[in-house]
């Protein structure tokens, strides 16, 4: 009895310490890690957010490049840093997915993170060469299935979102098409645009230039469950002819578990109200992002169905990472 009467009263000690801090937050710089190398799409993002963020907070946040295994070490390290909301993740649709990819990943994505909540999502655009005969959905799975196996999609690595998003079409589709990866967007794109692949399902903001120029390549449709509001013409690949398909890349920041709720609660309505202005709308479409606030209970349940679905994707195609 005595142990359980201790054990009570540490755990009200710590529980009050825990709020007493909540109330100060923050009190300090923030840093919110980016596992990922400066420039990408992630790390362009997490600076668009930060800036206004830390006017609303009234203290600096500091963005962190941590690359890496796919962004796994920075993840981990995140998930073992003190939970005090001073140390932030920008997640990206990796975090359900890598723990499928790589052994011993070092982290549950449910079970050692808070959710603070999402920031955008992202469709990838179906691009083919224009030897490539196929103009629609319906045209290219018609054309996979009278040549099984012959035609090769590029991608940005194995297990990489754009990978998996072609995984997922030709799975839908019941077509086999051949995996060429490379070492990021810019060495698939040239070798799509010389004729050396026949299709690749790119991120929207490595795209953007290629289809509006429309004469190296030629787009078909888009991801996601909408259309984009940056190509309004292009139809979703659900319209297109595969019904129930969608592949989109989510942004988002998430705490250490055990992040007091305050706190995320805190981080979460800051994150929404610069989600909330229309120039921060308008630089995230530049990404071809669009804004996508959830609270923090939404988003942990949208981590959660990522990594139920890519999971499945990974295991039916039988992916492992680079």
């Amino acid at each position: 009895m005595v142990i359980v009467r201790a054990t009570a009263v540490a755990a009200a000690i710590l529980t009050g310490a825990a709020l007493a801090a909540a109330a100060d937050y923050p009190a300090r710089p923030i840093t919110l890690v980016v596992p990922y190398a400066a420039g990408g799409g992630n790390d362009v993002i997490a600076r668009i957010v930060a800036e206004r963020m830390s006017a609303h907070l009234g203290q600096p946040i500091v963005v962190e490049n941590r690359g890496g295994a796919g962004g796994t070490i920075a993840t981990r390290a995140v998930a073992k840093a003190y939970p005090d909301g001073y140390t932030l993740l920008i997640a990206t649709s990796s975090l359900a997915i890598n723990p499928s990819l790589y052994p011993n990943v070092g982290y549950d994505p449910r079970r050692d993170f808070a959710a603070v909540g999402l920031i955008a999502s992202s469709s990838n655009v179906v691009l083919v060469h224009p030897s490539v005969p196929a103009r629609s959905i319906a045209s290219l799975v018609l054309l996979a299935k009278d040549q099984p196996g012959k035609l090769n999609f590029a991608s940005t690595g194995n297990g990489s979102s754009v990978h998996l998003a072609a995984e997922l079409f030709a799975g839908m589709a019941g077509i086999k098409i051949n995996h060429v990866p490379y070492k990021g967007s810019g060495p698939a794109l040239t070798d799509l645009v010389g004729g050396h692949v026949a299709m690749m399902f790119s991120t929207m903001a490595s795209a953007v230039g290629l289809v509006r120029d429309g004469s190296k390549v030629r787009a078909l449709a888009v991801t996601g469950m909408t259309r984009s509001p940056l190509f309004p013409d292009l139809p979703t690949v659900a319209e297109a002819g595969l019904p129930g398909y969608e592949a989109v890349l989510h942004y988002g920041i998430v705490a250490p578990a055990g992040t007091p709720r305050p706190i995320v609660e805190r981080l979460n309505a800051a994150l929404n109200a610069v989600l909330a202005a229309d120039d921060v709308k308008r630089r995230l479409s530049v990404e071809g992002a669009e804004a996508l606030p959830l609270g923090p209970d939404d988003y942990a349940a949208d981590i959660a169905r990522e990594e139920v679905k890519w999971s499945e994707i990974i295991r039916k195609s039988n992916t492992r990472a680079d």
